[in-house]
Protein backbone atom coordinates (compact mmCIF):
# COMPACT_ATOMS: atom_id res chain seq x y z
CA UNK A 1 0.00 0.00 0.00
CA UNK A 2 1.35 3.41 -0.99
CA UNK A 3 1.87 6.21 1.51
CA UNK A 4 -0.88 8.18 -0.22
CA UNK A 5 -3.31 5.27 0.18
CA UNK A 6 -2.34 4.89 3.82
CA UNK A 7 -3.16 8.55 4.45
CA UNK A 8 -6.54 8.14 2.74
CA UNK A 9 -7.30 5.00 4.76
CA UNK A 10 -6.23 6.70 7.99
CA UNK A 11 -8.47 9.70 7.22
CA UNK A 12 -11.40 7.42 6.39
CA UNK A 13 -10.84 5.41 9.57
CA UNK A 14 -10.66 8.54 11.71
CA UNK A 15 -13.88 9.90 10.18
CA UNK A 16 -15.54 6.48 10.49
CA UNK A 17 -14.76 6.27 14.20
CA UNK A 18 -15.95 9.84 14.74
CA UNK A 19 -19.16 9.34 12.75
CA UNK A 20 -19.95 5.99 14.39
CA UNK A 21 -19.42 7.37 17.90
CA UNK A 22 -21.47 10.47 17.08
CA UNK A 23 -24.22 8.34 15.51
CA UNK A 24 -24.40 6.03 18.51
CA UNK A 25 -24.56 8.97 20.91
CA UNK A 26 -27.20 10.69 18.74
CA UNK A 27 -29.25 7.48 18.49
CA UNK A 28 -29.43 7.07 22.26
CA UNK A 29 -30.21 10.77 22.77
CA UNK A 30 -33.09 10.57 20.28
CA UNK A 31 -34.24 7.27 21.81
CA UNK A 32 -34.32 8.89 25.23
CA UNK A 33 -36.27 11.85 23.89
CA UNK A 34 -38.82 9.65 22.14
CA UNK A 35 -39.36 7.41 25.13
CA UNK A 36 -39.66 10.30 27.60
CA UNK A 37 -43.35 11.05 26.71
CA UNK A 38 -44.16 7.35 27.10
CA UNK A 39 -42.64 7.31 30.57
CA UNK A 40 -44.45 10.54 31.46
CA UNK A 41 -47.80 9.08 30.36
CA UNK A 42 -47.21 5.93 32.43
CA UNK A 43 -46.40 7.98 35.51
CA UNK A 44 -49.53 10.08 34.93
CA UNK A 45 -51.61 6.92 34.60
CA UNK A 46 -50.23 5.57 37.88
CA UNK A 47 -51.10 8.85 39.62
CA UNK A 48 -54.62 8.76 38.13
CA UNK A 49 -55.22 5.18 39.31
CA UNK A 50 -53.80 5.95 42.74
CA UNK A 51 -56.15 8.95 43.02
CA UNK A 52 -59.25 6.81 42.29
CA UNK A 53 -58.06 3.77 44.19
CA UNK A 54 -57.87 0.12 43.14
CA UNK A 55 -60.90 -1.89 44.27
CA UNK A 56 -61.30 -5.65 43.50
CA UNK A 57 -64.85 -6.55 42.41
CA UNK A 58 -66.46 -9.83 41.29
CA UNK A 59 -67.31 -10.05 37.66
CA UNK A 60 -70.33 -11.71 35.98
CA UNK A 61 -68.19 -14.75 35.23
CA UNK A 62 -67.31 -15.18 38.89
CA UNK A 63 -63.72 -13.88 38.50
CA UNK A 64 -62.28 -10.89 40.38
CA UNK A 65 -61.59 -7.70 38.41
CA UNK A 66 -60.38 -4.19 39.11
CA UNK A 67 -62.94 -1.48 39.59
CA UNK A 68 -62.37 2.11 38.59
CA UNK A 69 -59.83 1.40 35.85
CA UNK A 70 -60.88 2.09 32.28
CA UNK A 71 -58.32 0.70 29.81
CA UNK A 72 -57.40 2.32 26.52
CA UNK A 73 -56.99 -0.16 23.63
CA UNK A 74 -54.69 0.00 20.61
CA UNK A 75 -50.94 0.13 20.09
CA UNK A 76 -50.71 3.37 21.99
CA UNK A 77 -53.08 2.26 24.77
CA UNK A 78 -52.15 1.83 28.42
CA UNK A 79 -52.64 -1.55 30.06
CA UNK A 80 -53.08 -2.01 33.80
CA UNK A 81 -52.55 -4.99 36.04
CA UNK A 82 -52.39 -5.58 39.78
CA UNK A 83 -50.12 -8.34 41.00
CA UNK A 84 -50.67 -10.03 44.35
CA UNK A 85 -47.89 -11.09 46.69
CA UNK A 86 -48.55 -14.72 45.73
CA UNK A 87 -48.10 -13.96 42.03
CA UNK A 88 -51.80 -13.79 41.17
CA UNK A 89 -53.09 -10.99 38.95
CA UNK A 90 -56.13 -8.72 38.78
CA UNK A 91 -57.15 -7.09 35.45
CA UNK A 92 -59.71 -4.42 34.55
CA UNK A 93 -63.03 -5.83 33.49
CA UNK A 94 -62.68 -5.24 29.75
CA UNK A 95 -58.90 -5.84 29.42
CA UNK A 96 -57.99 -9.19 27.91
CA UNK A 97 -54.22 -8.69 27.76
CA UNK A 98 -52.21 -9.93 30.74
CA UNK A 99 -48.77 -8.53 31.43
CA UNK A 100 -45.96 -10.93 32.34
CA UNK A 101 -45.22 -11.30 36.04
CA UNK A 102 -41.57 -11.60 37.08
CA UNK A 103 -39.73 -12.05 40.33
CA UNK A 104 -39.17 -8.29 40.62
CA UNK A 105 -42.91 -7.64 40.37
CA UNK A 106 -43.67 -10.19 43.12
CA UNK A 107 -40.91 -8.66 45.27
CA UNK A 108 -42.55 -5.21 44.88
CA UNK A 109 -45.92 -6.68 45.89
CA UNK A 110 -44.31 -8.14 48.97
CA UNK A 111 -42.77 -4.76 49.81
CA UNK A 112 -39.13 -5.85 49.43
CA UNK A 113 -38.36 -3.69 46.35
CA UNK A 114 -39.31 -0.26 45.07
CA UNK A 115 -40.45 1.12 41.73
CA UNK A 116 -38.92 -0.38 38.56
CA UNK A 117 -38.96 0.31 34.80
CA UNK A 118 -38.70 -2.50 32.26
CA UNK A 119 -39.30 -3.41 28.62
CA UNK A 120 -41.18 -6.56 27.68
CA UNK A 121 -42.98 -8.24 24.77
CA UNK A 122 -46.69 -8.97 25.13
CA UNK A 123 -48.27 -10.95 22.29
CA UNK A 124 -45.52 -9.72 19.96
CA UNK A 125 -45.93 -6.09 20.98
CA UNK A 126 -42.95 -4.26 22.49
CA UNK A 127 -44.09 -2.49 25.67
CA UNK A 128 -42.74 -0.16 28.27
CA UNK A 129 -43.72 -1.25 31.83
CA UNK A 130 -43.79 0.73 35.08
CA UNK A 131 -44.22 -1.26 38.28
CA UNK A 132 -44.97 0.48 41.60
CA UNK A 133 -46.12 -0.65 45.08
CA UNK A 134 -49.95 -0.46 45.45
CA UNK A 135 -50.56 -1.01 49.12
CA UNK A 136 -49.85 -3.97 51.33
CA UNK A 137 -49.53 -7.17 49.33
CA UNK A 138 -50.03 -5.59 45.91
CA UNK A 139 -48.00 -4.18 43.03
CA UNK A 140 -49.42 -2.05 40.22
CA UNK A 141 -48.17 -2.54 36.65
CA UNK A 142 -48.97 -0.09 33.85
CA UNK A 143 -47.68 -0.64 30.32
CA UNK A 144 -47.78 1.14 26.99
CA UNK A 145 -46.80 0.03 23.50
CA UNK A 146 -43.46 1.23 22.04
CA UNK A 147 -44.36 0.35 18.44
CA UNK A 148 -44.42 3.95 17.19
CA UNK A 149 -41.19 4.76 18.99
CA UNK A 150 -39.48 1.63 17.59
CA UNK A 151 -40.57 2.48 14.03
CA UNK A 152 -39.18 5.99 14.40
CA UNK A 153 -35.92 4.66 15.83
CA UNK A 154 -35.53 2.21 12.96
CA UNK A 155 -35.93 5.03 10.42
CA UNK A 156 -33.51 7.22 12.33
CA UNK A 157 -31.00 4.34 12.62
CA UNK A 158 -31.20 3.76 8.86
CA UNK A 159 -30.62 7.46 8.17
CA UNK A 160 -27.66 7.54 10.55
CA UNK A 161 -26.18 4.44 8.89
CA UNK A 162 -26.48 5.98 5.43
CA UNK A 163 -25.04 9.28 6.64
CA UNK A 164 -22.13 7.48 8.32
CA UNK A 165 -21.42 5.45 5.18
CA UNK A 166 -21.52 8.57 3.00
CA UNK A 167 -19.25 10.37 5.48
CA UNK A 168 -16.68 7.56 5.44
CA UNK A 169 -16.72 7.36 1.64
CA UNK A 170 -16.42 11.13 1.35
CA UNK A 171 -13.58 11.15 3.89
CA UNK A 172 -11.73 8.50 1.90
CA UNK A 173 -12.13 10.48 -1.33
CA UNK A 174 -11.13 13.76 0.31
CA UNK A 175 -8.23 12.05 2.09
CA UNK A 176 -6.97 10.71 -1.23
CA UNK A 177 -7.28 14.15 -2.84
CA UNK A 178 -5.64 15.94 0.09
CA UNK A 179 -2.84 13.38 0.27
CA UNK A 180 -2.21 13.76 -3.46
CA UNK A 181 -1.92 17.53 -3.05
CA UNK A 182 0.03 17.45 0.21
CA UNK A 183 2.48 14.81 -0.99
CA UNK A 184 3.16 16.44 -4.35
CA UNK A 185 6.48 17.91 -3.05
CA UNK A 186 7.43 14.49 -1.69
CA UNK A 187 6.70 12.95 -5.09
CA UNK A 188 8.91 15.58 -6.73
CA UNK A 189 11.64 14.83 -4.21
CA UNK A 190 11.31 11.09 -4.87
CA UNK A 191 11.38 11.58 -8.64
CA UNK A 192 14.45 13.80 -8.35
CA UNK A 193 16.22 11.30 -6.09
CA UNK A 194 15.45 8.48 -8.53
CA UNK A 195 16.75 10.54 -11.47
CA UNK A 196 19.94 11.33 -9.56
CA UNK A 197 20.36 7.65 -8.72
CA UNK A 198 19.73 6.57 -12.31
CA UNK A 199 21.80 9.23 -14.06
CA UNK A 200 24.32 10.33 -11.41
CA UNK A 201 23.49 13.94 -12.33
CA UNK A 202 23.82 15.95 -9.12
CA UNK A 203 22.75 19.18 -10.80
CA UNK A 204 19.07 18.21 -10.42
CA UNK A 205 17.07 20.53 -8.16
CA UNK A 206 13.52 20.74 -6.78
CA UNK A 207 11.44 23.90 -7.16
CA UNK A 208 10.72 25.21 -3.66
CA UNK A 209 7.52 27.14 -2.92
CA UNK A 210 6.28 28.22 0.50
CA UNK A 211 7.80 27.84 3.94
CA UNK A 212 6.07 24.74 5.30
CA UNK A 213 7.80 21.56 6.48
CA UNK A 214 7.76 19.94 3.02
CA UNK A 215 9.21 23.08 1.44
CA UNK A 216 11.97 23.07 4.06
CA UNK A 217 12.60 19.40 3.29
CA UNK A 218 12.90 20.21 -0.42
CA UNK A 219 15.26 23.11 0.35
CA UNK A 220 17.38 20.84 2.54
CA UNK A 221 17.44 18.23 -0.23
CA UNK A 222 18.59 20.89 -2.71
CA UNK A 223 21.31 21.97 -0.30
CA UNK A 224 22.42 18.36 0.11
CA UNK A 225 22.57 17.90 -3.67
CA UNK A 226 24.57 21.12 -4.01
CA UNK A 227 27.02 19.96 -1.32
CA UNK A 228 27.35 16.55 -2.97
CA UNK A 229 27.85 18.16 -6.36
CA UNK A 230 30.57 20.42 -5.00
CA UNK A 231 32.20 17.54 -3.12
CA UNK A 232 32.13 15.34 -6.21
CA UNK A 233 33.55 18.16 -8.33
CA UNK A 234 36.32 18.77 -5.81
CA UNK A 235 37.05 15.06 -5.59
CA UNK A 236 37.28 14.70 -9.36
CA UNK A 237 39.45 17.80 -9.56
CA UNK A 238 41.71 16.48 -6.82
CA UNK A 239 42.06 13.10 -8.54
CA UNK A 240 42.74 14.75 -11.87
CA UNK A 241 45.28 17.17 -10.41
CA UNK A 242 46.95 14.47 -8.34
CA UNK A 243 47.17 12.20 -11.36
CA UNK A 244 48.74 15.00 -13.37
CA UNK A 245 51.22 15.93 -10.63
CA UNK A 246 52.19 12.31 -9.94
CA UNK A 247 52.64 11.40 -13.59
CA UNK A 248 55.78 13.49 -14.12
CA UNK A 249 57.78 12.31 -11.04
CA UNK A 250 56.62 8.72 -11.60
CA UNK A 251 57.77 8.80 -15.24
CA UNK A 252 61.11 10.33 -14.31
CA UNK A 253 61.54 7.92 -11.38
CA UNK A 254 60.75 4.94 -13.56
CA UNK A 255 63.20 6.06 -16.23
CA UNK A 256 66.01 6.56 -13.70
CA UNK A 257 65.34 3.20 -12.05
CA UNK A 258 65.32 1.44 -15.42
CA UNK A 259 68.66 3.04 -16.29
CA UNK A 260 70.13 2.01 -12.91
CA UNK A 261 68.76 -1.51 -13.29
CA UNK A 262 70.04 -1.98 -16.83
CA UNK A 263 73.19 -3.92 -17.67
CA UNK A 264 74.81 -0.82 -19.12
CA UNK A 265 77.93 0.29 -17.27
CA UNK A 266 77.60 3.83 -15.88
CA UNK A 267 80.37 6.16 -14.72
CA UNK A 268 80.37 6.54 -10.92
CA UNK A 269 79.50 10.25 -11.10
CA UNK A 270 76.51 9.65 -13.37
CA UNK A 271 75.34 6.74 -11.25
CA UNK A 272 75.55 8.87 -8.09
CA UNK A 273 73.62 11.66 -9.80
CA UNK A 274 70.87 9.24 -10.84
CA UNK A 275 70.62 7.89 -7.28
CA UNK A 276 70.35 11.43 -5.91
CA UNK A 277 67.59 12.19 -8.42
CA UNK A 278 65.73 9.02 -7.39
CA UNK A 279 65.95 9.97 -3.71
CA UNK A 280 64.76 13.53 -4.44
CA UNK A 281 61.88 12.30 -6.57
CA UNK A 282 60.85 9.84 -3.87
CA UNK A 283 60.95 12.67 -1.33
CA UNK A 284 58.77 14.87 -3.54
CA UNK A 285 56.28 12.05 -4.03
CA UNK A 286 56.24 11.33 -0.30
CA UNK A 287 55.52 14.99 0.43
CA UNK A 288 52.83 15.13 -2.25
CA UNK A 289 51.09 11.99 -0.98
CA UNK A 290 51.29 13.20 2.62
CA UNK A 291 49.67 16.50 1.68
CA UNK A 292 46.98 14.72 -0.34
CA UNK A 293 46.20 12.62 2.73
CA UNK A 294 46.12 15.80 4.82
CA UNK A 295 43.59 17.33 2.43
CA UNK A 296 41.39 14.24 2.57
CA UNK A 297 41.51 14.17 6.37
CA UNK A 298 40.67 17.86 6.58
CA UNK A 299 37.67 17.36 4.29
CA UNK A 300 36.34 14.62 6.55
CA UNK A 301 36.89 16.78 9.68
CA UNK A 302 36.27 13.78 11.93
CA UNK A 303 37.62 15.48 15.08
CA UNK A 304 35.28 17.53 17.23
CA UNK A 305 36.21 21.23 17.53
CA UNK A 306 37.20 22.58 20.93
CA UNK A 307 38.50 25.78 22.48
CA UNK A 308 42.24 26.03 21.70
CA UNK A 309 44.94 28.63 22.34
CA UNK A 310 45.88 30.02 18.95
CA UNK A 311 49.04 31.69 20.27
CA UNK A 312 50.34 28.40 21.71
CA UNK A 313 49.68 26.56 18.45
CA UNK A 314 51.52 29.29 16.55
CA UNK A 315 54.46 29.06 18.95
CA UNK A 316 54.68 25.30 18.42
CA UNK A 317 54.58 25.71 14.62
CA UNK A 318 57.23 28.45 14.90
CA UNK A 319 59.65 26.17 16.78
CA UNK A 320 59.32 23.52 14.10
CA UNK A 321 59.91 26.07 11.32
CA UNK A 322 63.10 27.28 13.04
CA UNK A 323 64.42 23.73 13.09
CA UNK A 324 63.52 23.11 9.44
CA UNK A 325 64.80 26.49 8.16
CA UNK A 326 67.90 27.38 10.18
CA UNK A 327 69.00 30.02 7.67
CA UNK A 328 65.85 32.14 8.16
CA UNK A 329 65.42 34.64 10.97
CA UNK A 330 61.96 34.12 12.50
CA UNK A 331 60.44 36.77 14.79
CA UNK A 332 57.05 36.65 16.49
CA UNK A 333 54.51 38.70 18.39
CA UNK A 334 51.99 36.33 19.96
CA UNK A 335 49.06 37.67 21.98
CA UNK A 336 46.81 35.33 23.93
CA UNK A 337 43.91 34.29 21.70
CA UNK A 338 41.36 31.48 22.02
CA UNK A 339 39.52 30.03 19.02
CA UNK A 340 37.10 27.19 18.44
CA UNK A 341 38.61 24.55 16.20
CA UNK A 342 40.69 21.41 15.69
CA UNK A 343 44.17 22.05 17.07
CA UNK A 344 46.28 19.77 14.78
CA UNK A 345 44.80 21.18 11.56
CA UNK A 346 45.21 24.79 12.70
CA UNK A 347 48.83 24.15 13.70
CA UNK A 348 49.46 22.50 10.33
CA UNK A 349 48.01 25.54 8.52
CA UNK A 350 50.26 27.93 10.46
CA UNK A 351 53.23 25.67 9.74
CA UNK A 352 52.44 25.75 6.02
CA UNK A 353 52.33 29.56 6.09
CA UNK A 354 55.74 29.68 7.76
CA UNK A 355 57.22 27.11 5.36
CA UNK A 356 55.88 29.03 2.37
CA UNK A 357 57.35 32.30 3.68
CA UNK A 358 60.71 30.67 4.45
CA UNK A 359 60.86 29.07 1.00
CA UNK A 360 60.59 32.49 -0.65
CA UNK A 361 62.94 34.32 1.76
CA UNK A 362 66.69 34.65 1.12
CA UNK A 363 69.00 33.36 3.86
CA UNK A 364 69.22 35.70 6.80
CA UNK A 365 65.99 37.54 5.98
CA UNK A 366 63.20 37.95 8.50
CA UNK A 367 59.87 36.10 8.56
CA UNK A 368 57.43 37.82 10.93
CA UNK A 369 54.66 35.87 12.69
CA UNK A 370 51.88 37.71 14.54
CA UNK A 371 48.81 36.40 16.40
CA UNK A 372 46.12 38.69 17.70
CA UNK A 373 42.38 38.23 18.30
CA UNK A 374 41.99 35.04 16.26
CA UNK A 375 44.07 36.36 13.33
CA UNK A 376 47.40 34.87 12.21
CA UNK A 377 49.64 37.02 10.01
CA UNK A 378 52.85 35.81 8.32
CA UNK A 379 55.05 38.30 6.44
CA UNK A 380 58.17 37.55 4.44
CA UNK A 381 60.68 39.72 2.56
CA UNK A 382 60.88 37.67 -0.61
CA UNK A 383 60.16 38.75 -4.17
CA UNK A 384 56.39 38.92 -3.52
CA UNK A 385 53.51 37.47 -5.54
CA UNK A 386 52.77 38.78 -9.00
CA UNK A 387 49.36 40.37 -9.44
CA UNK A 388 48.38 37.74 -11.99
CA UNK A 389 49.11 34.96 -9.48
CA UNK A 390 47.36 36.45 -6.42
CA UNK A 391 43.86 35.06 -7.21
CA UNK A 392 45.20 31.51 -7.60
CA UNK A 393 47.80 31.02 -4.88
CA UNK A 394 45.36 29.02 -2.71
CA UNK A 395 44.24 26.70 -5.53
CA UNK A 396 45.35 23.10 -5.37
CA UNK A 397 48.53 22.33 -7.29
CA UNK A 398 48.81 25.91 -8.51
CA UNK A 399 52.41 27.05 -8.82
CA UNK A 400 53.51 30.40 -10.12
CA UNK A 401 56.02 30.52 -12.94
CA UNK A 402 58.74 31.71 -10.61
CA UNK A 403 58.03 28.76 -8.22
CA UNK A 404 58.28 25.93 -10.72
CA UNK A 405 61.97 25.50 -10.07
CA UNK A 406 61.51 25.33 -6.29
CA UNK A 407 60.57 22.27 -4.24
CA UNK A 408 56.92 21.82 -3.26
CA UNK A 409 53.67 20.24 -4.35
CA UNK A 410 51.43 23.26 -4.69
CA UNK A 411 49.18 21.98 -1.88
CA UNK A 412 50.50 23.85 1.17
CA UNK A 413 48.42 27.00 0.75
CA UNK A 414 45.42 24.96 -0.47
CA UNK A 415 45.48 23.19 2.91
CA UNK A 416 45.55 26.58 4.64
CA UNK A 417 42.44 27.73 2.76
CA UNK A 418 40.69 24.46 3.54
CA UNK A 419 41.42 24.89 7.26
CA UNK A 420 40.06 28.44 7.07
CA UNK A 421 36.87 27.26 5.34
CA UNK A 422 36.21 24.41 7.78
CA UNK A 423 36.64 26.82 10.72
CA UNK A 424 34.35 29.50 9.31
CA UNK A 425 37.22 31.88 8.59
CA UNK A 426 39.16 33.13 5.59
CA UNK A 427 42.70 33.53 4.30
CA UNK A 428 44.01 36.26 2.01
CA UNK A 429 47.36 36.96 0.40
CA UNK A 430 48.59 40.47 -0.36
CA UNK A 431 51.70 42.23 -1.45
CA UNK A 432 53.42 43.69 1.62
CA UNK A 433 54.46 47.28 1.81
CA UNK A 434 58.21 47.47 1.25
CA UNK A 435 58.33 44.16 -0.62
CA UNK A 436 57.51 40.59 0.14
CA UNK A 437 54.16 38.94 0.89
CA UNK A 438 51.77 39.01 3.82
CA UNK A 439 49.27 36.16 4.27
CA UNK A 440 46.52 36.65 6.86
CA UNK A 441 44.54 33.72 8.28
CA UNK A 442 41.40 34.75 10.20
CA UNK A 443 39.58 32.39 12.57
CA UNK A 444 36.69 32.99 14.94
CA UNK A 445 38.10 34.22 18.26
CA UNK A 446 36.76 33.85 21.78
CA UNK A 447 37.46 36.08 24.76
CA UNK A 448 40.40 34.73 26.79
CA UNK A 449 39.44 32.91 30.00
CA UNK A 450 41.04 34.40 33.14
CA UNK A 451 43.51 32.13 34.87
CA UNK A 452 41.50 32.12 38.11
CA UNK A 453 38.22 31.21 36.39
CA UNK A 454 36.90 27.73 37.09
Amino acid sequence: MTFRARIAVAAAAAVAVTVVVASVVLFFVVRSQLRAPIDDSLQARVQDIAAHGVVPVAGPDGKTYLSGVRPTFGDAGVYVQVVKSNGGTLLPLLQNIQLPVGDETVAIARGSQGTTWSDTDVSGVHMRVLTVPAGSGYALEVARSLSEVDRSLRRIGLFLFLIAGAGVAGAAALGLAVSRTALAPVKKLTDTAERVTATGDLSQRIEVQGRDELSRLAASFNSMLAALEESTRAQRQLVADASHELRTPLTSLRTNIEVLASDRALPPDERSKLLRDVVEQLGEMTTLIAELIELARAEQQAAEPEDVRLDLLADSALERARRNWPGIRFTAKLEESTVRGVAPTIERAIGNLLDNAAKWSPDGEEVRLEVRGGVVSVRDHGPGIDDEDLPYVFDRFYRARSARGLPGSGLGLAIVRQVADTHGGEVVAQRAEGGGTRIVLSLGARAPVPAHAS
